[in-house]
């Protein structure tokens, strides 16, 4: 692991709560590296947890005694878990397990890490760890959406080999990972102050007043990305589409239906905007005209004349003086190619390439990957979470914007 800093979190105080997961070893790795970038560091420990590393090696990391036990003599007298909640600029669980993360949702405060974070009134984040089956399990996907909305914030989890023999997410992040990410929340957002406008989700195209043409669009791309920019201080407005997804805290969603009303809201908005991120998934026909009744199934076939909606994304990308301009590809073969010809057709700052329609990633999956393609260069977001790869995104996203940004004002 390479080494960070001494000045990078010199003075910052982090609160390490690990929990009962095979992954809890990687917390002793965790210490070490917020240590040597100027932390300090406490650490409570769940009863389970002990079942895999010891206390005593977490405490000699660490400088401090471990914590353990609510019902504590010694330090509960004063009530120690308020003082520790109230010290900590950061709770961070790593590894947070399925069990843990259920409990937190539900507000259960019968140990001393959950008491701490119910009672915290700083930033928490959670790296998960658990097995495959477990993180997509719809149980395990309702707690984290619940903790989404309360602003506790997942890292990861990452995806791949398991210590159960399995392959999938669930893997807790890396540790170098988790620092560089701790480093970033302290050392100021890379775009603070930037105003991103942001398309998400599906758009419905209707045909009679009960039936309507779609496409199979989760936006959960979308929402993570809103995510994301807001995280790095960016202020958020998405325009949505119909979407089964709660909204992420920080962001201002509009919530449209069909593609001329996601056109217009985008048009209407867009001035005064720095970035226009176009990762919806529009709908490229509607019908000509929308039957006012219910089409009645009588003759042996239907025809629908079909007419092109507006293209958002060239038309923002047109405008006298348009925001920088990214735009996505989604396509079940060449991805790159095609991707390439639209990023030059419709004169946009960067396009993100993926494959849909595969075994994995795309369309109303949790995972994807995509190449990112802007003039002169390109880079490879492997097959990740979306909340990852939204990160990452975001990261080549701020580093291309800060070089336009830098040009014009040179």
């Amino acid at each position: 692991m390479s080494l960070h800093k001494m000045s990078e979190l010199s003075g910052r105080r982090i609160l390490l709560g690990v929990t009962g997961g095979i992954a809890a070893y990687k917390s002793a790795e965790l210490i070490r590296g917020l240590r040597k970038a100027g932390a300090e560091v406490r650490v409570v420990m769940t009863e389970a947890a002990a079942q895999f590393i010891t206390p005593m090696t977490l405490q000699a990391l660490s400088g401090w005694p471990v914590r353990q036990n609510l019902f504590d003599r010694e330090h509960e007298a004063a009530m120690g878990h308020i003082e520790l909640a109230r010290w900590a600029d950061l709770v961070l669980v790593a590894p947070a397990t399925a069990d843990f993360l259920a409990r937190m949702a539900a507000g259960m405060a019968d140990d001393l890490l959950t008491a701490l974070c119910l009672a915290a009134e700083t930033r928490i984040c959670v790296a998960p760890a658990m097995n495959q089956g477990m993180w997509r399990n719809p149980a395990t996907e309702a707690n984290v959406t619940v903790l989404r909305q309360r602003g506790i914030e997942p890292w990861g989890p990452a995806e791949g080999d398991q210590a159960c023999g399995e392959t999938g997410p669930g893997r807790m992040l890396e540790p170098e990972e988790m620092i560089k990410r701790v480093v970033r929340l302290f050392s100021g957002a890379a775009m603070n102050g930037v105003r991103v406008l942001l398309t998400a989700g599906p758009t419905r195209e209707p045909i009679d007043p009960v039936r309507y043409l779609t496409n199979r669009s989760s936006g959960k791309m979308g929402y993570a990305l809103a995510g994301a920019f807001r995280d790095q201080g960016a202020q958020v407005v998405m325009i949505s589409g119909p979407v089964h997804l709660s909204s992420p805290q920080g962001v201002d969603v509009i919530r449209v239906e069909t593609a001329l009303e996601m056109a217009a809201a985008v048009m209407d908005r867009v001035e005064g905007f720095d970035i226009f991120v176009a990762c919806a998934a529009v709908a490229d026909y509607r019908p000509l005209e929308a039957a006012s009744h219910k089409i009645k199934k009588e003759a042996e076939s239907l025809q629908i004349g079909m007419t092109r909606n507006p293209d958002i994304l060239a038309g923002v990308a047109a405008l006298p003086k348009p925001p920088f301009c990214v735009g996505f590809a989604a396509e079940t073969q060449h991805p790159e190619e095609y991707a390439e010809q639209k990023r030059i057709s419709k004169c946009v700052d960067m396009i993100a390439a993926n494959l849909v329609g595969a075994e994995e990633g795309g369309f109303e999956k949790d995972e994807n990957s995509l190449t990112v393609l802007w003039e002169g260069g390109r880079v490879v977001l492997p097959m990740s979470e979306k909340s990852c790869l939204a990160e990452a995104l975001v990261e080549q996203i701020a580093k291309q914007y800060g070089k336009t940004d830098t040009a014009q004002d040179s």
